[in-house]
């Protein structure tokens, strides 16, 4: 089986592990080693080391958009790691801020992504089974968290409609499994996107749902999505929000699970 391990997270229970206000996830394919996201800081590497993964062994990491809290160790990895591809869309490392004046974005010296960085403009299938998707068609505009982010292109500060973010999707054993980091454009929306692309069963659904702050309107659509497509199980952390866990643990018909920092799921 494939394992999913949650380096850092929000919340922590596990005696010798960190947590902090970000996200990123390790998990091993069937050839190669993958981060997806490096938290806020360097404390993830901490965590990697106690949880005994060795992180300079990354053969990939996806970054899945461009916020602070989940390309913040993004320097500390590359230079612990100086072999593994960075894929990210155009755009992730632009300059990001929350109502104009707060940066939010990546703090990276390029250099260090020379000759390293893959730039994703299609589906792209990075090992076995395990696809990045870059495309999250707005099916559901309810379903967004896109109010109050900016971003810089050239000179000028536009509202942020994450075309940087993206997501990933692990085919398993005839069924499908989807993993994203903070679902700015909606996680009903990319599980919609992944269930029209691979017309499989959902296994689990796993992240950053970004309900924290929600609309009554943008819940209710995600519960309809999550209901309609009935996966096995859900693992929600990050932007999802304590509180959302809860009501999501009776208003949802499959398994709902919180995937704390430290957290290992099977696949």
């Amino acid at each position: 089986s494939m394992e999913i391990t949650t380096l850092i997270e929000n919340l922590v229970y596990q005696s010798g592990l960190v947590a902090e206000h970000g996200l990123s996830f390790y998990m091993e394919g069937y050839h190669k080693k993958i981060l997806f996201d490096t938290g806020q800081s360097d404390r993830f590497i901490d965590n990697a080391k106690a949880l005994g993964i060795d992180l300079s062994d990354v053969d990939a990491l996806v970054v899945s958009h461009g916020h602070y809290d989940h390309t913040g160790g993004l320097e500390a990895f590359l230079k612990i790691n100086t072999n593994a591809v960075i894929y990210m869309k155009p755009g992730a490392i632009d300059a990001k801020y929350h109502g104009k004046d707060r940066f939010i974005g990546t703090s990276i010296d390029p250099q260090l992504l020379k000759d390293r960085l893959s730039l994703v403009y299609e589906r792209t299938e990075i090992d076995k089974g395990i696809f990045v998707m870059p495309h999250t068609p707005l099916v559901n505009a309810d379903d967004t968290a896109m109010h109050g982010f900016q971003v810089k292109e050239g000179l000028q500060i536009k509202d942020d409609t994450f075309q940087d973010e993206l997501f990933l999707t692990i085919e398993r054993n005839g069924e499908l499994s989807i993993i994203s980091s903070c679902s700015h454009r909606g996680i009903s929306n990319m599980v919609y996107e992944a269930v029209r692309t691979f017309s499989l069963p959902v296994d689990l659904i796993l992240g950053g749902f970004h309900l924290k702050n929600c609309t009554s309107r943008q819940y209710e659509e995600v519960v309809a999505c999550l209901n309609k497509i009935n996966p096995t199980r859900i693992g929600v952390c990050h932007c999802t929000g304590i509180e959302k866990y809860f009501t999501l643990k009776q208003d949802l018909t499959c398994t709902v699970f919180y995937n704390m920092t430290g957290h290992r799921v099977f696949i």
